[in-house]
């Protein structure tokens, strides 16, 4: 079993940076891979990124390149997103997901999830 955690969500405003923080606590001594996925307005839940815990290799959606940058410590057990340039797009609840096993980029491959953190990007 692994719980998940996230914090940093809020109000910002376009053009601001905002780093998202996921800890983790349980079996993370297994391996494990972990993504951020988020839920728009009226949309389904989508992957945004994800990594793998032990080796560190990252995957992004086409739309995060350039802009998103996922990161893991596996000292403090946390995963982060950051998002520069944010966009009234990138307005949803942000969830922080893991599975046992490989990097998967369907959320039906992810077993634990966290709560989920509101961004909501508005002037």
């Amino acid at each position: 079993q692994v719980q998940l955690v996230e914090s940093g969500g809020g109000l910002v405003q376009p053009g601001d940076s905002l780093i998202l923080s996921c800890t983790a606590s349980g079996r993370t001594d297994l391996p494990f891979a972990t993504a951020w996925f988020r839920q728009a307005p009226g949309k389904e839940r989508e992957i945004v990124a994800a990594i793998n815990w032990r080796s560190g290799s990252v995957w992004y959606t086409n739309s995060a390149k350039g802009r998103v940058t996922i990161s893991r410590d596996i000292t403090k057990k946390t995963m982060s997103l950051q998002t520069n340039s944010l966009t009234p797009e990138d307005t949803g609840v942000y969830y922080c997901a893991a599975r046992e096993g490989l990097t998967r980029t369907t959320q039906s491959d992810y077993n634990y999830w966290g709560q989920g953190t509101q961004v909501t990007v508005s002037s």
